[in-house]
């Protein structure tokens, strides 16, 4: 592809400025609040004997959420940095670290997870259109198309239009919350059956809590925005404790709502709670109600995703001179086109991939689970480690209760991370394998000598 030489060149670099709070609350409420909502909660609900254990893990997953917020905050204040994770990675454990997580991100943790979003983007939007046998693979790959066309075009109109959709989400979950509280409905009666928490307590709720925080995933994509905020030793904190509020306050509404429209049993028996919420609410228009809500709510996942997903890919070309043409920023649109381009082509081949699988959800989600909690748990072990290789560094903001609370989040993101690669199959061993490829990059990495970027 040619570009313009007097708006792409490589001089240009992301702006203080152009993202405001409001815009990194929108994308953080955006990416986090998605799908998965009407995915996990009956599986939650398998692995709880009653709804008070059942809302305490929802509530305990918005406080990890809010540790791994806290230590994201600490980071992302004293090194802003396009490059987020890589940035804190390449800082407190090497380049090394650093520049396999990029890999990672680029080929089995940021793509894989637009790749999902767009499946279940893909199976509604064919409710909506049918596009023939092979409709939501094709719904899918438009979505992401269009969504990577809409950032390439500028960071002003792909942060609106994330305004936009996260509003629209928001809201049509706000109306499904009132729709619900104040239906006057009994819970469904349904035949009671075993949960599956009694297969052993300890072991039932941790399953949950791998199933909670699956659907609270996506907050620390605003890492990768923080060199683009007007002050991010004052902002960033901002957006990740406001963003991480508000997803917790909506999702505790939503399951209180599930639970009194079905009642624990009946939410543990459910096959697609949303349709079920939708019928019980909106009535005969329940399927097309429910097919426009979850494309929005996919589509501001999508888009809220590839924004931040193509930040990495910039900061890895401004390190690596083989990759130089990934480091290029363009000057008309405030965007990493190049960037953004190979991250659409990556996304699109897992997508025709995970076509070829049952489920493609599901592929996805078990291809990138362990790998991502993986380096997690070593962002959260960075806040000590560059505490004491850099004590002079100037930080805005600390890690309140330091050091339980980045401790705290790294022992969960170890034990989620065992707990995916013991459940997820096959595609999570794929993921890991593609995580090994990875190593030559090292090898090349220690050759050339360099360094990460300022």
């Amino acid at each position: 592809m040619t570009t313009d030489a007097a708006s792409e060149i490589p001089t240009p670099k992301p702006q203080k400025g152009n993202l405001t709070v409001l815009d990194g609350v929108a994308v953080l409420v955006g990416v986090v609040i998605g799908i998965g909502i009407f995915g996990f909660p009956p599986l939650v609900a398998q692995y709880t004997d009653s709804p008070a254990v059942y809302m305490g893990l929802w509530a305990a997953g918005g406080l990890i959420m809010l540790a791994g917020a806290l230590c994201y905050a600490e980071l992302g204040s004293a090194y802003p940095s396009a490059g987020g994770e890589y940035h804190y990675l390449s800082r407190a454990w090497g380049l090394r670290i650093g520049l396999l997580f990029a890999w990672a991100r680029c080929t089995v943790i940021q793509t894989g997870a637009i790749a999902a979003v767009a499946f279940i983007y893909g199976d509604y939007a064919q409710q909506l259109v049918g596009l023939g046998i092979h409709g939501s693979s094709i719904h899918a790959a438009l979505g992401v198309m269009v969504m990577t066309a809409l950032n390439i075009r500028g960071t002003r109109e792909s942060k609106q239009m994330q305004l936009i959709f996260t509003t629209l989400t928001v809201a049509a979950l706000g109306a499904v919350v009132l729709a619900g509280l104040w239906a006057d409905t009994e819970p469904l009666v349904v035949t009671p059956v075993q949960n599956t928490a009694n297969a052993g307590w300890l072991g039932g709720l941790g399953m949950g809590m791998v199933f909670v925080l699956l659907t609270y995933g996506g907050w620390n994509e605003t890492a990768y925005l923080s060199s683009e905020m007007r002050n991010p030793a004052r902002d960033l904190r901002r957006v990740l404790v406001v963003g991480c509020l508000i997803v917790t306050v909506v999702y505790l509404l939503i399951n209180l709502t599930f639970l009194e429209l079905f009642g624990i049993q009946g939410l543990r028996q459910s096959q697609a709670i949303g349709a079920d919420v939708m019928r019980l609410t909106a009535g005969p228009y329940a399927a097309v109600a429910l097919s426009i809500l979850i494309c929005c709510t996919a589509i501001s996942t999508i888009n809220g995703t590839i924004m931040t997903g193509a930040r990495v890919y910039y900061a890895l070309g401004r390190d690596l001179p083989c990759l130089r043409a990934l480091g290029v920023w363009s000057a008309r649109g405030q965007t990493p086109v190049r960037a953004l381009l190979l991250q659409c082509a990556i996304t699109l081949a897992l997508i025709l991939f995970g076509a070829l699988s049952d489920n493609g959800v599901q592929a996805m989600v078990a291809y990138t689970a362990p790998v991502f909690w993986l380096f997690m748990m070593l962002v959260a072990l960075s806040v000590w480690r560059l505490r004491r290789i850099d004590p002079g560094h100037v930080r805005p903001f600390k890690t309140p209760l330091y050091p339980f609370t980045p401790v705290l989040f790294a022992l969960t993101c170890a034990g989620l991370m065992w707990a995916s690669t013991l459940y997820a199959g096959a595609w999570a061993i794929v993921g890991l394998l593609v995580l090994l490829v990875g190593i030559p990059a090292i090898a090349f990495a220690q050759r050339v000598g360099i360094s990460p970027s300022p």
